[in-house]
């Protein structure tokens, strides 16, 4: 009887239930229906453990709009560099969300919430605001089940998966670094169990979970293979040196600079260079660069050196530079020519004053050897050394300073290879000479030798020189230098 009772007591509750269904739905479908398995042969209910309900969609979604946040030290917008996840993925709080790139430093983003990213309102390398939407996400997402499913709820959950779903339910703590492995290895977060302190998750626990998966054995941590040295014994000389390091700095008191800021009027040779520069910026330069193999040039000077020391004069390279410049001028008269202000008409020099920049203490300065073109090498270096003479003691004339129609510089004898020489006005070319340099070089023969290698910068009016012309002036003064005794043909 008391089967019985307990049979009809759970009819009339599965009655209450239909109606409410009728109520609501006005649909004569049960919302419960009670399986034959459920009773026993004596027609009462076998187990009050079991429940059975017909599970419907529930979307109670809402989108969050994720903003930048104020990255630091006054940066206003930002480079989207990478995405970390795509529209449709599921995040969790502090799962990384994109890389981004500020003047300073590359800052990946991670997520505040859980979620599903719905809208990126950047493509990569755009430029994102701070305090502008970066993701939309929807947050609270209970997906949908397949209607008329039969699900069965048990209220008894074991120990292990009761753990798991603390596990879900808690936020993941991970740097970026550790976030980036586990994303390159498809491991979702949510599935590790952190070491860290307060359940952060670390590189190991990434390794551990892989190689639980895949069946590989990690080597051991390098901190447990670590075994530190035994303590040495303290020489006198160590206790010593541990004072030393003990003693505390000696406090002295900041330098106090007091020198003051010295204003004067330009002069003298500083004035005139100020002036002539000036005007040199006006001239649009042609540069032409080249390189000569000094080697037979030095074994002359070496073999004539004496012999001018002899006749009280000092034979340097020098002279050899110029008399070869002049010989190329007779050639290439357009180099020793000037240019009119109105830019009508070129005058040709006859005479090939050649100018020398010299360093002095009063400035660079720029006398010239006159009409080299009558005269011997021997002359030239006699005329050069007289003008250092007077140069070094200031007192070089206005007729030593002025006239010149080509300038000739050897910024080598202080240092250097190559160089930008400025025209001086009226004239329109001017070189330098770098120093000499011992380089291999290839002779004739394909063999390796030891070569005397100088550099020479040419510089040019490009308003009357055109590049062929100063090319081949070069290889013609290249030619003399290189070959010497090619001078005495046209020597005159």
């Amino acid at each position: 009887m008391a089967a019985v009772r307990a049979v009809r007591s759970w009819n009339r509750s599965l009655g209450r239930l239909v109606n409410f269904w009728d109520l609501s739905s006005n649909s004569r479908i049960p919302l419960v229906r009670l399986s034959h398995h459920l009773l026993s042969h004596s027609g009462v209910l076998r187990s009050s453990h079991y429940r059975l309900f017909r599970t419907s969609s529930v979307v109670n979604g809402k989108i969050l709009q994720f903003k930048l946040s104020d990255i630091g030290e006054g940066i206003t917008e930002v480079t989207v560099k990478d995405w970390y996840v795509k529209e449709g993925d599921s995040v969790s709080q502090f799962d990384s969300i994109c890389e981004v790139q500020s003047d300073k430093a590359s800052v990946t983003i991670t997520s505040r919430y859980d979620g599903v990213i719905r809208k990126l309102h950047y493509n990569v390398d755009d430029i994102a605001l701070v305090g502008k939407p970066l993701v939309d996400i929807e947050t609270d997402v209970v997906k949908d089940v397949t209607p008329e499913e039969d699900v069965v709820e048990t209220p008894a959950v074991s120990h292990e998966e009761h753990t798991h779903q603390e596990i879900k339910g808690h936020k993941t703590l991970a740097t970026p670094a550790v976030r980036r492995l586990a994303m390159e290895n498809n491991i979702k977060l949510s599935e590790i169990v952190g070491t860290g302190r307060d359940g952060r998750i670390l590189k190991e626990d990434i390794l551990s979970f892989l190689a639980k998966q895949t069946g590989a054995i990690l080597p051991p941590s390098p901190q447990l293979e670590i075994i530190p040295p035994p303590p040495k014994a303290e020489t006198p000389k160590t206790a010593e040196r541990e004072k030393l390091t003990r003693t505390p700095a000696v406090l002295t008191k900041p330098t106090v600079f007091t020198g003051k800021d010295v204003t004067e009027p330009l002069k003298g040779f500083h004035k005139a260079m100020v002036k002539t520069m000036s005007a040199a910026l006006k001239i649009p330069h042609f540069g032409y660069c080249d390189e000569v193999d000094m080697t037979k040039l030095a074994e002359l000077r070496k073999d004539l050196k004496p012999i001018a020391e002899a006749r009280g004069v000092s034979l340097s390279f020098m002279p050899f530079f110029l008399k070869a410049a002049s010989m190329g001028l007779l050639q290439y008269p357009i180099l020793n020519s000037s240019l009119d202000e109105a830019c009508q008409n070129i005058t040709y020099k006859a005479s090939h004053n050649i100018g020398i920049a010299m360093d002095t203490q009063q400035g660079l300065i720029v006398p010239n050897v006159k009409n080299v073109q009558v005269r011997s090498i021997f002359e030239i270096a006699a005329e050069l050394n007289r003008l250092q003479i007077l140069g070094s003691t200031g007192q070089l004339g206005a007729g030593d300073l002025t006239g010149g129609t080509f300038t000739l510089s050897n910024i080598g004898s202080i240092g250097g290879t190559y160089a930008k020489p400025v025209i001086l006005p009226p004239e329109v070319a001017i070189g330098a000479v770098g120093k000499i340099q011992v380089l291999p070089r290839f002779d004739a023969k394909g063999q390796v030798v030891k070569a005397q290698i100088i550099n020479v910068s040419w510089s040019a009016d490009h308003r009357i020189i055109d590049g062929a012309t100063m090319s081949r002036f070069s290889n013609l003064w290249k030619s003399y230098l290189e070959n010497p005794s090619s001078m005495l043909m046209d020597l005159k």
